[in-house]
């Protein structure tokens, strides 16, 4: 018997969910306001925790036999919670035309659209012979993502069938018409060429393309340079929302994954803020000004277990940058105080200024004949 319980013991580690308290907020709240509707009486667990370990499998692809196990749940009921979420954060998400006059009245006038894939698990019969993808030689499902000058997500399509080509998912959601009734531009790769067939006032600009008689002329190479580096925020975005460790290979079934690229979203437009940074990397002005009132940076540190994970969503340990430094008398990091009074134009403070290291001068090269193309500083 005592060997049985040995066994039986869970093997418990520390897990972080590198997620801010704005995004854990803002589940909780939509579930909360889910159960008033529904005039629900009852949960087994409050809807901080359930937020918690709903983003926890969405952080984490964590099983939800391992999540139910932890907190003495059915795998049945994280699984219902999954889906329930999932619902809610869906239909937040924008739709193509309210995304587009967003831009417009944000002053944009380019949007970067690009595709990708997404794995899937390779499925018995026929019917999954359509999610094979050629280019990437597996299966998956084929998804549009639209994005601004910045790279900040604005839009995701439906998921269609790993075969389907970029023009043809194009075509079906219009994106070309409501590009052309908004006035904006877009920047695309080779994938779309052959969608706009304008040749005096095109929408979307794809770049040039050689072939083996054809070759690329000068300025036919620096068009797609310069197009190229317009085009790179929009992987910035994509590798925002492949944060997500579900994305990395979907165990889900197709119809569902619609809901759940849009619930992801938005949560990737909680986890970055308007500049283009991540939440976690909150400016130190920003700190001192609203100390109180601001996204507190903190990272949720959720236990889980082997075979179960339980997770504990009262505890909240700061990042390690917010123990360096001293503090003065407000209570503020002198270090951050510094950063913003100079970045503001203003001097810092004395201690500050006598901490900061001063910038080594170069000597001259000893062996000049050796390193004779460096300019020696005087």
């Amino acid at each position: 018997m005592k060997r049985a319980e040995e066994h039986a013991c869970p093997v418990v580690y520390r897990c972080r969910l590198p997620l801010s308290t704005r995004t854990v907020n803002h589940l909780a709240g939509l579930l909360r306001r889910h159960l008033k509707a529904i005039r629900s009486r009852w949960r087994i667990l409050p809807p901080g925790k359930i937020a918690v370990i709903v983003l926890a499998v969405l952080r984490h692809d964590q099983r939800l036999a391992d999540m139910a196990g932890g907190n003495n749940i059915s795998e049945s009921t994280v699984r219902r919670w999954r889906d329930e979420a999932i619902g809610l954060l869906a239909v937040q998400a924008p739709r193509l035309d309210r995304a587009f006059k967003k831009i417009v009245r944000q002053g944009g006038e380019v949007v970067l659209i690009d595709g990708t894939l997404i794995p899937t698990q390779r499925r018995t019969g026929k019917a999954d012979r359509k999610n094979y993808s050629g280019r990437h030689r597996h299966h998956g499902l084929h998804f549009l993502a639209l994005t601004d000058e910045r790279g900040r997500l604005i839009w995701i399509s439906a998921a269609r069938p790993g075969r389907t080509h970029d023009n043809t998912a194009a075509r079906h959601d219009h994106i070309l018409a409501h590009l052309r009734a908004t006035g904006l531009g877009a920047l695309a790769d080779l994938g779309f060429r052959g969608l706009d067939n304008d040749v005096r006032d095109p929408v979307i600009v794809t770049g040039f393309h050689a072939s083996r008689t054809h070759k690329f002329t000068p300025g036919q190479k620096e068009a797609n340079r310069v197009l190229a580096v317009g085009r790179a925020p929009i992987e910035h975005g994509f590798a925002h929302l492949e944060n997500w460790r579900i994305l990395a290979k979907l165990r889900t079934d197709p119809a569902h994954v619609t809901q759940l690229l849009r619930a992801l979203l938005v949560l990737t437009n909680l986890e970055v803020n308007a500049d283009g940074r991540s939440s976690l990397q909150t400016p130190a002005h920003d700190q001192h000004e609203h100390p109180r009132n601001t996204v507190t940076p903190a990272l949720l540190t959720s236990d889980f277990q082997v075979g179960g994970g339980s997770v504990d969503s009262t505890r909240w340990d700061p990042p390690r940058g917010l123990h360096s430094g001293a503090l003065d008398g407000d209570g503020r990091h002198r270090e951050s105080t510094a950063m913003s009074a100079t970045a503001s134009g203003g001097a810092p403070p004395d201690d500050a200024r006598h901490s900061r290291a001063r910038p080594v001068r170069r000597t001259r090269c000893p062996a000049p004949h050796r390193c004779a193309h460096r300019r020696p500083t005087p």
